[in-house]
Order: C-alpha cells, then structure tokens, then sequence
C-alpha cells in the first residue's frame, strides 16, 4: 500500500482553480488561512485574476517555490492538463476535487481510467476525484472543499468516509460534542489513494488511537484485511458504520447454505473476526471511537455508576442489560464507606443514586466516585455528570469543583467515563469548563454512550483469539469417479466426504425395487429411499424422498412412487440410494460457500425446522482456527439442543467440531473450482456425528 505520510503533511499547497464565484473555493481557502496552518498557500487562476483577496498566479509554473500539494478545482478537461505541468514542477501529491468521473456513466468512468493511467505512468498520488479533501487536525492542515467548523478540537480520532456530504454532519457532530480527531478524509472514486491506503496511513500516525469508517462498499478485500490485522496489532481499535445491511442475499447456485450467506452477513463475520466493531449510526461511530480514543478497551464489563439522578439510574440498567453489562454489587468495605458519606435516605447500591443532595454539598459526587473507584469487583465507573450550557452563578466556584473531579478521575485506579444525560451540545461555556479545569471528555447521552461502553467491553473478548492461525487444507484430496463439474448430489458427494476423512452415513445405490430390498435387508430396517442422480439439488421439492419405510413391501412402493415423482418433474433418474432411518436427534446444516468478495465462507446453522424457525447461522470466513468454529457453535442460540437442555442427549461438540474442521479442510483443498459444499443435514448425537446428505457445486468444469 501506498505511503502517504508526506502527502497528508505538506508545507506548500497550491489552490488551482481559485476563484470568488465558487464556495469550494472560498471554503477552502478560508479553512487554510483561519486555522493554524503555518505553510504556504498558493492560488492558482488561469486569467490572474485575483481571488479572497489576494494576487493569484496563472499556472503552477508561475509558483516562485516549491509546492507540495496540488488542490484542484478546475473543469474535468483541465485535471490532467494541470497534472502535466505539476509533474514537470516537481508536484506528486494531487486532491482532486473535480466531479463527473465514474460516478456519472461511461463517459465519465472513460476519463477516471484515463486519469488513472497518467497517475499510475508518472508515480503521481491522488485523493478522489469527486472528493472534499483531508483535515490533519493534528498539525492543522485543512485543504478540505467545506466548511469546518471552529474552533477545531484536536485529538485521537481518525476518521475516513467513502461520503463527501455524511463528513460534513461528521464534523459538525465532532464540533458540537467537543470530539477530538487527529484526521479526515471524504474518499471520492478512489481512483489511486484508496481508504486501504489510508487506514494503513492512520495505522502508523501517532496522533490517531482509534480509526473510524463509514463504508459503502470494501473494494479491496485482501487490503483491508491486511490493514485491519495492522491495526488490532498496533492497539488501535476500528469502528466502522458500513451501510448496505439491506442488500438480498446473495444465493449461491443449488446449495442451501447460499441462502444462509448473504452480502451483509459476511461483512459481518470478517468484521467480527479482525475484530473490527461494527455500528449502525454516525452518532455511535464518532462516541465509541471517541471513547476507545480517550479511554481505550475495557478490560471486563462491570460496571460501576456514580449519579445523582435515580431516573438515570433505571435508564443505565436497562441499556446495560442491552450490552451485556453486569451491574454488579458493591464490595462490603465499599459499602461501608459510602453508607458514611451519603444521606440518610440515600441507599449505597449500584448504580448508585447520591441523589440530589449534590445541590447542598457539591463535593458528594466526587467523593462517592473516589470509593466507588476503589471496588476490586468492577472494571469500569461511569460517571452521571452535565455539562453548563449556561454560564454558573459563580463560574469560579464551578471551575474548582470540576478541577477537584478532574483530579479525581485523572489518578482513579479503573476507567472514569463521564457521560451526561441527553446528547445535547457543548456550549462555549462548556468548552471554557474543560479547558479550565482540565475535565476529560464528557460523553454525549446514556443511550449512545451505553452503546460505546458495550462496544469497548466487546472488544476486549473480541480480539483475544483473532490472532489465532487458521486451519490448513487438507494435503491430499482422495477423489471419487467423476468430472468437477456442475452439481455432485448425495451419492458422489457423500463417497467425496467419505474418502477424506468425514463420518457419512451407510449408503447402497439400487436399480431396482428389488435392488432396493436386499440394500434396505443387508442395512436394516427402517430405511430412507432418496432419487439417485448428478444435477439434483433438492430431492424433497419433486418428491425424491421416502423416510421411516419398516418391511420390503414398503420399500418396493416407495421405490415406484419416486422414480414416478421424479420423471413427473422433468427429472431424468432412474435410481435411488438406500440408507438406514437415523434415530432422532439434533440436526445441522454445515456448508462452505464461495462469497464473491470475501472467498470461501464456513456456515453453521442448527438444521430441519430450525433453519425456519430461527433463521439463524454462524458465519466464518476462511481460513479460521479449530476454536473459531468451536465458539461459532455456542454463538448458535439453539446450542441448548446439542449441550443437553432439558433432557436431551448431550452431543460431544468437540467431535462435532472435529468433523466440521475436516469439513473445512477438505473445501480448502478443493480448490477454485470449488462454489460450495454442503451437509445437510450433520447428525449430532450422545452415539457420534455423521452426515446424512451432501452436496458440491462446481464453479467451472474439470476432469
């Protein structure tokens, strides 16, 4: 990936295209020069017209000095013009602002290939087309199309949006609830410098602690992985708001698991497993970044509450129901401690309410936080506090309280994460506050912070074994008779799993109804009657199938009514397969299917009635590690069937988790052509694990 430390550091910037008529123009003219940047800022018009103000050259020849960092706003003919002659100037480094490139049909795409081409030729970087610009709010550098607001609170949050208009709403949520960022950018086309690019720029940038995304699409898969891994690696949490959770799934030729791997699901599960958090608003991206920023992951989720509303109280124990949270009792010696400092009719509980005594003694809060935060059974405090809108009858009185809490907080031995009521705005009033007393960050509302401080616990767990090497495929394939191609139903499929290691249940192939009786005879009755035959993927949609047949008799009608559903179907077979009727006991559906973005994708799914029932599965994207699939059993919310609930017979999960390794490895090693394999169902019981039908299709064909 690209280096892009220099780009997003110039000293030297040149506005080409500047000009009084354009409020991209005038905006970022005026976000270079209010703010603090200390470099040169240079302003190119082709007629010397001068523009905001002062002289301006007529092309990038005409600059006396280096520059660093070309800004264009010119028409779409002039980009690469432009470019030429920055490029004879020394200048690498190029935002593009300029619009109706491929995001406005063909001819537009005709000319970002274009653009690209010269970029790619002549080692040029670029940021966009079709995009705002960066902010360095580290080191002040702003040369971003819109307005920023002001004053600029800079801090640990870095934040990369594949949206120009959303950075806007951004930066005004920033602005308003006092969030520090070390950085943004709106992406544009990504033409050359991708968001890849720039998450791997964050990654190395000491002024970021936490990256935050807004993502319409991962164009770069295998990048972004490599990126995410970086980031974990490197202590610094991501959180991304990726829209898109509505897309249709995305079915997969035959296989069912297909249905169970849609677009949005997998997104999920390579999230989860490079321990990216995932949000679902902008409010929840910028306070859990936020929140990882200033504070960082929690170690446990405990949770202790200082407040001194009892309404608040009710409100935090809902939502940490909601997150997972414990709201644990306090430790007797705590106990004891508060019970000296609190009122009367104050109950030393958590959360704790110290009620509104806080009005006539105006060090309680504080002081209850000083013992709570001594608790040797919790891991975090949050911290009820509000935030002046208004200036204080004595502001003087109000900065030595929130300096004392500020003090209190800062040499506290847990986490201190003060949250106010409702997410409103701070006020100039509020920010004087802080700047005065050095108060940390005070996040915005309970109902978002919960979910931060959810997301921060999560994170904790998440990341412990996504380090975790994956399992390898398996080093040689034992193959039955037959071309890779199309679709492998049960009989080869199930001989495929069977020579590769996977428990598959006893199988006869029979011509005949009296074929079928000396199968059903040698195996033993009752037995199941299924058609026979390549191309069949659902056997019981055309009345393939026969279960629970006790004597001879049964079999040989069950054979003529089959082969008679099937040939009414339009189904050529002239055969079926005989297996023993298995006796009751839970069910899985267990497949691998080709994703077309992410690659081969483990699913888990309880099977028969409750694929319908719960519509849920667990999903992996290979390679994945024996306990990924392990703990992706427990996360099915049925796992109370096979661990033994309410009578049933417990099923060895780890031999379970055994044969769908091996499923695992064996899919690994089928290669590309490979679209998905598939058992359905995986029958789990006390006696063992043993599947029961298969199926692959083949992407392309081979011998």
């Amino acid at each position: 990936m690209k280096d892009l430390s220099s780009f997003f550091r110039p000293r030297s910037i040149a506005l080409v295209g500047a000009t009084d008529k354009s409020g991209w123009s005038i905006a970022t003219y005026a976000n270079m020069v209010t703010g603090d940047f200390d470099g040169e800022v240079h302003l190119i018009n082709p007629k010397g017209t001068p523009a905001h103000g002062v002289p301006t050259h007529r092309s990038l020849s005409d600059v006396p000095v280096p520059v660093d960092l070309a800004y264009l706003m010119t028409p779409i003919d002039a980009v690469v013009p432009v470019m030429q002659e920055g490029m004879h100037r020394g200048i690498r480094n190029y935002v593009v602002l300029t619009a109706g490139y491929g995001e406005v049909g063909a001819e537009g795409a005709a000319r970002e290939r274009e653009l690209a081409a010269f970029a790619e030729e002549n080692d040029l970087l670029v940021l966009g087309p079709n995009g705002n610009g960066f902010i360095n709010a580290t080191e002040s550098i702003t040369p971003y199309g819109l307005p920023v607001p002001r004053p600029m609170v800079s801090g640990g949050v870095g934040v990369v949006l594949q949206s120009g208009a959303l950075a806007s709403s951004v930066l005004a949520f920033a602005h308003a609830r006092s969030i520090g960022l070390s950085f943004l950018t709106s992406m544009g086309n990504e033409t050359v410098i991708s968001v890849t690019d720039v998450i791997a720029h964050l990654v190395n940038d000491p002024g970021t602690k936490c990256i935050a995304l807004f993502l319409e699409s991962i164009r770069r898969p295998e990048e972004f992985i490599a990126v995410a891994r970086a980031a974990r690696d490197a202590g610094k949490p991501i959180v991304a708001l990726k829209i898109g959770r509505s897309a249709k799934a995305s079915h997969t030729a035959q296989a069912h698991t297909g249905a169970l791997v849609g677009d949005d699901a997998v997104v999920d599960a390579v999230f989860r497993q490079l321990g990216v958090l995932r949000v679902t608003s902008v409010e929840d991206l910028l306070t859990t970044a936020s929140l990882l920023s200033e504070i960082g992951p929690l170690a446990g989720r405990r949770l202790g509450v200082v407040t001194p509303s009892g309404g608040a109280s009710e409100i935090i124990c809902d939502r940490a129901d909601d997150e997972g949270l414990e709201l644990v009792d306090f430790a007797p010696e705590t106990t004891r401690r508060l019970v000296e400092i609190l009122p009367g009719f104050a109950s030393a509980n958590n959360p704790l309410d110290v009620t509104g005594y806080v009005l006539l003694d105006r060090t309680l809060l504080g002081r209850a936080l000083d013992i709570v935060a001594q608790d040797p059974g919790i891991d975090a405090v949050m911290l009820l506090t509000e935030v002046p809108r208004t200036p204080p009858p004595d502001l003087e009185a109000a900065v030595e309280v929130w300096t004392a809490n500020a003090e209190r907080i800062a040499r506290s031995p847990l986490p201190v994460i003060p949250v106010s009521n409702c997410l409103t705005d701070i006020t100039d009033i509020g920010r004087l506050l802080r700047e005065r007393s050095g108060f940390p960050l005070v996040f915005g509302g309970i109902e978002h912070t919960m979910t931060a401080v959810g997301n921060a616990a999560r994170y904790h767990a998440l990341v412990a074994h996504v380090g975790e090497p994956g399992l390898s495929a398996l080093p040689h394939v034992q193959w039955p008779a037959g071309a890779r191609q199309g679709v492998w139903s049960e009989l080869r499929a199930g001989e495929l799993l069977r020579r590769n290691g996977i428990p598959v249940v006893a199988t006869r192939l029979a011509g005949s109804a009296d074929a079928a009786v000396a199968a059903a005879s040698e195996i033993g009755y009752p037995v199941v009657l299924k058609v026979a035959g390549d191309g069949i993927a659902h056997k019981s949609d055309i009345g393939g199938v026969r279960l629970g047949l006790a004597d001879a008799a049964a079999v040989q009608t069950a054979f003529t009514e089959i082969l008679h559903a099937v040939h009414s179907s339009g189904t050529p077979a002239d055969a079926v397969i005989v297996q023993p009727m298995s006796a009751p006991g839970p069910e899985l559906l267990v497949g691998v299917v080709r994703d077309a973005q992410w690659g081969l994708t483990l699913a888990v799914a309880l099977g028969g009635i409750w694929v319908e029932l719960l519509g849920e599965s667990v999903l992996r994207v290979l390679p994945v590690s024996r306990r990924s699939i392990r703990d992706a059993l427990g996360e099915l919310r049925g796992i109370g069937v096979l661990s033994g609930a309410r009578g049933a017979h417990e099923v060895d999960l780890d031999e379970l988790t055994d044969v769908i390794a091996r499923l695992v490895q064996l899919a690994q090693a089928l290669g590309d052509d490979l679209e998905s394999i598939e058992v359905n169902p995986l029958r789990a019981t006390s006696r063992g694990v043993e599947a029961l039908d298969a199926l692959v299709t083949w992407r392309t064909s081979r011998e």
